[in-house]
C-alpha cells in the first residue's frame, strides 16, 4: 500500500507586492485607493472627485504614480510623486505626497516596496532627494520611513496657508 505525500503548509512569507508605474488603464484601481487615502485623512468619500483628480494628474503628466499589486494583480497600494525642485541644492527633487496601502495588504511589504520603487525612480531620474510629510499620529508609517533611512527634519518647520476662493 502506497501513500501519497501530503503537501505541507509553507512557512514561507507571501511574495511582496509587485510595484509598477500606473497608467490610465489603472485609473479605477488607483482612484479607489486614492479615495480611501483621502478618507484616512478624514475627508468625505468622493470617488468622482478622486477619479477626476487622478485622471487630471495622469493626463497632464504632473505626477508619477506607482501602483502596488498583490500576487493576483489586484491593486493594494499606491504612491504619488510630484516633481519639484530644491532651490538651496539647485537640483530636482520629488515630493512624495501620497502613500497608501489598503488595510488588507498592510504588513505585506507593500509600503516598503512602494518606497523602494519611488527611491529607484528618483535615482533614475536624477532627483537628489525626496520629501514627505505625514500626520504626527501616524507612528506606523514613521517607523517604516525611518527603517528605510528617511530622516525627520529637525531644522525646518513646515507651515501652510489655506487660500479660499
Amino acid at each position: 500500500m502506497s501513500t501519497a505525500a501530503r503537501p505541507q503548509p509553507s512557512n514561507a512569507p507571501a511574495p511582496a507586492p509587485h510595484v509598477r508605474p500606473a497608467t490610465l488603464a489603472d485609473l479605477d484601481g488607483v482612484a479607489a485607493l486614492f479615495d480611501a487615502y483621502r478618507q484616512f485623512y478624514e475627508q468625505a468619500p468622493d470617488r468622482a472627485a478622486a477619479t477626476a483628480f487622478i485622471r487630471a494628474r495622469m493626463e497632464a503628466g504632473e505626477s508619477v504614480i506607482l501602483l502596488a499589486e498583490d500576487d493576483e494583480g489586484v491593486p493594494c497600494g499606491f504612491c504619488q510623486l510630484y516633481p519639484s525642485f530644491c532651490s538651496v541644492e539647485a537640483a530636482p527633487i520629488f515630493v512624495l505626497y501620497d502613500l497608501y496601502v489598503a488595510p488588507a495588504a498592510r504588513r505585506s511589504g507593500a509600503g516598503r516596496a512602494l518606497l523602494l520603487a519611488a527611491e529607484a525612480r528618483a535615482r533614475a531620474e536624477g532627483r537628489v532627494r525626496m520629501d514627505l510629510t505625514t500626520a504626527h499620529s501616524n507612528h506606523t508609517a514613521q517607523r517604516l520611513y525611518e527603517s528605510l533611512g528617511w530622516v525627520h527634519d529637525e531644522v525646518f518647520r513646515g507651515f501652510n496657508r489655506r487660500i479660499d476662493g
